[in-house]
């Protein structure tokens, strides 16, 4: 207990920029507001932590563990993917968080996929969007990564630069998540959808399975790359990291002063929209219109986009399974800009348009 109290106190004051404790998220349909314990970090640093002990010191289970039963765990992660679903189900109708919350549609199949329920709770803490995102599914991304990389050390005596790079890569986007998971309350997952079985089954198996595809591959099929190409990919995977944090760093930073700050060394641009609430009550915003967010209107997502390819052409180009990846990352995100957009269309109105006409692009400024 002493351990876990000092943790948060020695991140604040050790780890500048680090923003954890109890945040505020986004306001709910209702209009409540809820509080958020901030611990990722830590969780996954004692996780790891005590991962690398066993691995080095105390020997209690091989690190190849996950890959060695790695059908078994698919099977119970099934298990309790569908389990978290069905439960926030029949939470919704019989026994929700608050009712005023709930979205019924009438479709049974919509409802389960999508969830009823936009915050199910279990007492003051236990957030189930928070929770299963955050830590089932990314916690497990590196620790899965690094049982990979002992089961290709076992099988062919060393690690290859590949399967090194996709360590590192994956590894410090999974850290900056956990570093900036304050951000992550204002997402589209924790502020506009509900929690069913698109986040309890995608949390729980998707993310784990899907987003560790290359590691896997790697031990069937280990790939060392040359010099030129290893550094190509290096390059690429930081590029894109950069472009998505400062990106977002941009845009928080400026949501935070009101667009009293600077990007790039001067005043940021913007468009200032107007909007009505549910009530009737007119709101202001401000869109931002310089920086990178001046460039394109998801600048953040072609970030993202940039370190998922990486991943994949730390692969070579033997076979097109790793690349499955980038294909569902470019679905997924560009599914996203059209789900925002059609939002804000309809929140902004004429306002809207004229920031679009402002920054014409969406992901790649020139062309989309």
């Amino acid at each position: 207990v002493v351990l876990y109290m000092s943790i948060p106190d020695f991140c604040h004051k050790f780890l500048p920029g680090y923003v954890g404790g109890v945040q505020e998220g986004a306001v709910t349909p209702a209009g409540v507001v809820n509080k958020y314990e901030i611990n990722g970090l830590q969780a996954w640093i004692i996780t790891h932590v005590l991962w690398f002990a066993n691995a080095s010191c105390f020997h209690f289970f091989s690190p190849t563990i996950i890959f060695d039963n790695w059908i078994p765990l698919l099977w119970c992660a099934n298990i309790l993917g569908y389990a978290v679903s069905t439960f926030a189900m029949l939470k919704g109708y019989f026994f929700p968080t608050n009712a005023k919350d709930c979205k019924f549609t009438g479709n049974f199949f919509y409802d389960y996929m999508m969830g009823i329920e936009f915050n199910p709770r279990i007492g003051k803490w236990f957030d189930f969007k928070l929770f299963f995102n955050g830590r089932p599914g990314i916690v497990a991304w590196t620790l899965i990564n690094l049982s990979f990389a002992a089961k290709q050390k076992e099988l062919y005596g060393e690690v290859t630069n590949s399967m090194i790079l996709v360590n590192v890569l994956q590894g410090i986007y999974v850290l900056d998540f956990f570093w900036n998971e304050a951000w992550y309350l204002k997402t589209i997952d924790i502020c506009h959808d509900h929690f069913g079985w698109y986040l309890g089954w995608g949390d729980c198996v998707w993310l784990p399975y899907l987003y560790t595809l290359q590691g896997l591959y790697l031990v069937y099929h280990p790939v060392q790359l040359c010099t030129a190409h290893a550094v190509g990919v290096l390059m690429l995977g930081l590029l894109g990291y950069f472009i998505f944090r400062m990106t977002n760093h941009q845009k928080d930073l400026f949501r935070r002063t009101n667009g009293n700050c600077r990007i790039w060394g001067k005043k940021p641009e913007y468009i200032e929209c107007s909007y009505m609430s549910v009530d009737g009550t007119k709101y202001y915003s401000k869109l931002m219109t310089s920086g990178f967010w001046g460039w394109a209107r998801h600048f953040n997502y072609t970030g993202d986009l940039m370190g998922s390819l990486a991943y994949c052409l730390a692969c070579g180009f033997e076979h097109i399974l790793p690349y499955f990846y980038i294909v569902y990352m470019s679905i997924l995100l560009i599914h996203r800009c059209i789900r925002d957009e059609h939002r804000c269309c309809s929140k902004y109105g004429k306002d809207w348009k004229h920031y679009t006409a402002a920054v014409p692009y969406r992901l790649l400024p020139g062309i989309f």
